[in-house]
């Protein structure tokens, strides 16, 4: 979600727009041009920081506000022209990254607090438009909140179509291949992500039990010792690669040969995109975005979470190369029709349409969010 929002922020100010952003933290490059007003308070837990933000930042929002303002879920008490729907906190609780009872209490009190807190802000914030990241998302906003429905679109997120290129990180990735010890005829799927219950991690190990052409990459942080304790006990640990948090994940992504991504809930991830831009086949199983991305058998394959299911794909990879270039050009030619710039361009002309219509609006619009660090 940050990265959406700061995307947005610098692309609509690089259009001549006059940008605020009112936040926790706001991590954008020095000069920018964009307006950035602290939100001062706790920032975790989520219990404690989202409640605090809510009444801090409808506060600032109502000091700072000018031309047609954005928030970035339910986040503040004020009345706003859009709700930018990055998760849709009625369809239930993430998962916890760690199994023991103080992370599980804490995830259903947020989802409690979330849900709590959609019912009583999109009421309050009355917007003109709800605008959400996928047609999936979308479609869980009209069903929650019928009387919402007509002013709901869905304007999907980007992706940096030239820092994920096909080959254009080669000598890092030959690089990490050779840091990992992975030898040159072993093929490599790669799975980011955190919560790495929800996201599928356990059925993307077992398949390389089925697999054994492949190695795995784990990007991301999770109850790592776990996982590591499933692969010992499959007999794959030397084929998994753990990775950790990396905040420069195109060279991991040059190194792969398929994205594997057997999730049970996402809004639209940014992980299928850079891997489709990077030109891997994806496997991912059908939720919010990866419908909208990938055609089955055309640019990569719809999976189930099932071990057997992921090494079956695998497997049909790894025996037809041809199969392999042919997925991965078709999904690289799906992400060039989610560049960030379209996605800048479709909010700039909502914005421009909102602000016309509106009777204070000046001759030259400017935009303003307002967004917690979540």
């Amino acid at each position: 979600m940050e990265r959406v929002v700061s995307e947005l922020a610098l692309g609509l100010r690089a259009r001549g727009w006059a940008v605020t952003v009112i936040a926790y933290e706001c991590d954008l490059p020095a000069g920018s041009g964009v307006e950035f007003h602290r939100v001062r308070g706790p920032s975790r837990p989520f219990v404690l920081s989202y409640p605090w933000f809510m009444l801090a930042g409808s506060l600032v929002v109502r000091r700072r506000r000018r031309g047609v303002v954005m928030a970035v879920g339910a986040i503040v008490l004020n009345k706003v022209d859009l709700v930018g729907i990055h998760y849709c906190q009625q369809v239930g609780p993430a998962t916890p990254s760690r199994s023991n009872w103080l992370f599980k209490l804490n995830v259903a009190a947020s989802g409690l607090l979330g849900r709590l807190a959609e019912r009583i802000c999109f009421r309050v914030n009355r917007p003109q438009r709800f605008v959400c990241v996928s047609e999936g998302v979308a479609d869980e906003i009209r069903r929650y909140f019928p009387d919402q429905a007509a002013r709901t679109i869905s304007i999907p997120n980007g992706v940096d179509v030239e820092a994920f290129a096909p080959d254009s990180r080669r000598s890092e990735s030959a690089a990490l291949r050779r840091q990992l010890a992975i030898g040159d005829e072993r093929l490599v799927a790669i799975f980011v992500g955190s919560e790495w219950q929800r996201k599928g991690l356990e059925p993307a190990i077992r398949a390389l039990a089925l697999a054994p052409n492949w190695d795995l990459l784990v990007v991301g942080n999770g109850d790592r010792d776990r996982y590591e304790q499933l692969a010992e006990g499959l007999g794959v640990a030397d084929a998994v690669h753990w990775i950790g948090v990396s905040r420069d994940v195109a060279p991991l992504y040059q190194l792969a040969d398929a994205l594997v991504f057997p999730t049970s809930y996402e809004a639209f991830p940014l992980v299928a995109l850079e891997a489709a831009a990077s030109g891997l086949p994806i496997l991912a199983t059908p939720v919010n975005g990866i419908r909208e991305l990938v055609s089955d058998g055309r640019n990569g394959f719809l999976i189930d979470a099932d071990a057997a299911d992921i090494a079956a794909r695998l497997r049909q990879l790894s025996d037809d190369r041809a199969l392999r270039e042919r997925l991965g050009a078709a999904a690289r030619a799906a992400a060039l029709e989610y560049s960030w710039a379209r996605m800048v361009q479709r909010h700039e002309a909502l914005y421009e349409s909102l602000a016309a219509s509106a009777a204070s609006a000046a001759s030259a619009p400017n935009a303003g969010w307002a967004g917690g660090d979540r």
